[in-house]
């Protein structure tokens, strides 16, 4: 846990990992003069419904998966760093059922700040995640920056009639998470430098946890819809979600995993802006009455690199979680459901103080 770098990573960026990211409310109003993707009908997936990757048809067969997805750092290890962010940039692939081809990087770094062997090792981090994905890192891009950025273009192949979307899920559905959650809790905890060991070992441990099992997901009957877990927390991309399907989606506050430490840290008070900001731009769509404050900031507790949620017939979710299990996803829980109603959230449980 030791600095590589006698200049602490996070202390150059004014947040970090996808707590850095533009709240749902304002980049809903960004978005809204949007040009409509009609016009190009092989445009399969834009930016209509706020999902993870933008899908275009190549032929009968293929279908390209394009994202893009970067961020300041959440730690102070210039190898993590890249590692985290070239892990949660591959997940949009994976979330879309997608299977990546190559990446390209976007590096923007403070070059009178940071030593090139810094930089360096984050560009390294980046690429060994691609490695391990089987892509090369083909390219990219850099510029002189005054807070440190890295992230990937990601591109990936899926057939065009199984790609997974976040608008495809069904009443009757039930929803699991493969990851547990806390990220944000962790992160604001490590800044202050509240971290132990083992929690900052579990951060790195799930941020680094490529998302690989979502290629696996169209070849399972039952599987609905997917979508990551990043920056707007899992009320935020339930609600993404809620909104596609036009059903409202039951969260059981109880249900998801935690990493270790969380919850002692976040009943103590710790947490990220944020959290703050995503209950501000969609608590209005929340049903969630008596839920604890602690409780409610968790599950809008903004996830770097987070798990997928995956929405799935009832009868097909054992194979899901089997599926989730065997590729190492030991937090993976059922969290909830969909049902027939308004789009909108309503949780249950989590009333405890």
């Amino acid at each position: 846990m030791a600095d590589l770098n006698p200049l602490r990573l996070t202390s150059l960026a004014h947040g970090g990992g996808c707590g850095c990211k533009i709240a749902p409310a304002v980049l809903q109003k960004i978005l809204a003069d949007m040009p409509a993707a009609a016009a190009f009908p092989n445009l399969m997936v834009g930016t209509e419904t706020s999902d993870d990757a933008a899908v275009w048809r190549l032929n009968d067969s293929q279908a390209l998966v394009a994202t893009t997805d970067f961020f300041m750092p959440v730690v102070d290890d210039p190898f993590d760093f890249g590692r985290i962010a070239a892990t949660n940039a591959l997940s949009d692939v994976y979330a879309m059922g997608g299977t990546p081809i190559l990446a390209l990087a976007i590096v923007g770094m403070p070059i009178d700040r940071l030593p090139l062997e810094t930089i360096g090792k984050i560009l390294a981090g980046g690429a060994s995640v691609c490695a391990a994905a089987g892509i090369p890192l083909a390219g990219g891009h850099s510029i002189d920056s005054v807070e440190p950025i890295y992230g990937l273009v990601a591109l990936g192949l899926v057939h065009p009639d199984k790609v997974l979307t976040n608008r495809g899920a069904q009443a009757g559905d039930v929803l699991i998470l493969t990851k547990a959650l806390g990220v944000g809790v962790l992160s604001a905890a490590f800044k202050q430098e509240r971290l132990d060991a083992i929690g900052y070992d579990a951060l790195i441990a799930t941020t680094t946890q490529l998302n690989a099992l979502g290629k696996d997901l169209p070849g399972l009957e039952g599987v609905h819809a997917v979508t990551d877990v990043t920056g707007f927390g899992l009320l935020g991309h339930a609600l993404e979600m809620a909104r596609g399907a036009g059903l409202s989606v039951e969260i059981d506050a109880d249900a998801p995993h935690l990493l270790p430490g969380v919850e002692a840290l976040a009943r103590s008070g710790v947490r990220t802006g944020a959290s703050g900001r995503n209950w501000a731009s969609y608590g209005e769509d929340v049903r969630a009455e008596g839920l604890a404050d602690w409780r409610r900031d968790l599950l809008c507790d903004p996830q770097t690199s987070g798990g997928l949620l995956i929405a799935v017939a009832a009868d097909a979710a054992d194979a899901v979680m089997a599926l989730a299990k065997a590729q190492g996803f030991d937090g993976a829980r059922q969290v909830g459901r969909l049902v027939e109603g308004t789009a909108e959230i309503r949780v249950r449980g989590g009333t405890n103080s």
